[in-house]
Parts: structure tokens; C-alpha cells; sequence
């Protein structure tokens, strides 16, 4: 049997990787809570904070649920749910295809406008806040995206490549 021993480095290496991780997983969440209060103190009660950021990452875009599980931000039954939900609650407009009639494209109405631009709004607020403060410059945020971007790619591949 074949028993490998982590050097330090090694061990050290794993762990920030998993610190990494659990990191990832919380600022999402944290995302979620944040978004969640902005509209609790703007008075939006209806729609829940991963609604609010799939209207904000739709923006002025016509797009199907296909699109969307495609570039990577949601699951498929999560997205489907959603975009339901948004249409009744007449956040965004929605539309079969012409070419293929089983597939609908969505779009924001004015209300669904509405939303995104107060997602933008405190997306903004938190990057000024974030500079003026010096809690992250934008050497810093560009190198934090350069990592994230690698490891992007490097699952990406692990999911196409390996499995």
C-alpha cells in the first residue's frame, strides 16, 4: 500500500485552498443577506434576494433560462422557478421563440428595471465605500478576479475533462 506524506507546504497549501472555499461559499451568502436588507429598507417585500440579482445579471439583456444556466449563474430548476415567479409577478416580460417554440426568452419589464437598478445602486455604494475606506484598491480587486478566473478555469476543465 502506497501512503503518501504532505510535506508542510503541501499541507499548508490545502488548507488555504480550503479557507478558499469556505470563504467563497460565505461572501455568497453574505451577497444574499446584504441584497436581502437593501430591499427590506427600500421597502420590497415580494421578491427575494437571488431574484434581485437575476434581474440585476439579466440587466437590458433578451435571454432564455438556457443562457443564463450557460454563463454560469444558477441551476437549472432554480432558474426555471425564478423566472417564473418573475413573470407573475410581472418583473419581467416573457416570450416564445420564434425558431424554437419550446424555448422563451425573458426581459425585464419596468418594474423588473426598477429592481436591477437598485441592485446596481448598492453595488456601487459598496465599491465606493470599499476604495474610500481602503479596504480593497483596484490592484487588489484585479488580482482577487485574475485568481478567481484561474480557478474557473482550472474546475471548468476538471468538469470536462476528467469526468
Amino acid at each position: 500500500m502506497h501512503t503518501s506524506v504532505m510535506t508542510q507546504s503541501q499541507q499548508g497549501f490545502i488548507s488555504g485552498y480550503l479557507e478558499t472555499l469556505a470563504m467563497v461559499e460565505r461572501l455568497h451568502r453574505l451577497l444574499l443577506d446584504v441584497i436581502k436588507d437593501e430591499f427590506e429598507r427600500v421597502g420590497v417585500l415580494e421578491i427575494n434576494a437571488v431574484q434581485a440579482l437575476l434581474l440585476f445579471n439579466i440587466g437590458d439583456n433578451e435571454v432564455t433560462a438556457g443562457e443564463l444556466k450557460s454563463r454560469g449563474y444558477y441551476q437549472g430548476s432554480n432558474v426555471s422557478y425564478n423566472l417564473k415567479k418573475l413573470v407573475e409577478m410581472e418583473y419581467m416580460h416573457h416570450q416564445r421563440c420564434e425558431i424554437d417554440r419550446r424555448s422563451v426568452r425573458v426581459r425585464l419589464t419596468e418594474k423588473g428595471r426598477h429592481i436591477r437598478d437598485v441592485v446596481a445602486g448598492l453595488f456601487a455604494r459598496h465599491a465606493d465605500g470599499l476604495e474610500a475606506k481602503g479596504v480593497l484598491g483596484h490592484d487588489g480587486i484585479e488580482a482577487i478576479n485574475t485568481s478567481l478566473r484561474r480557478m474557473e478555469r482550472y474546475w471548468s476543465d476538471q468538469i470536462r475533462y476528467i469526468y
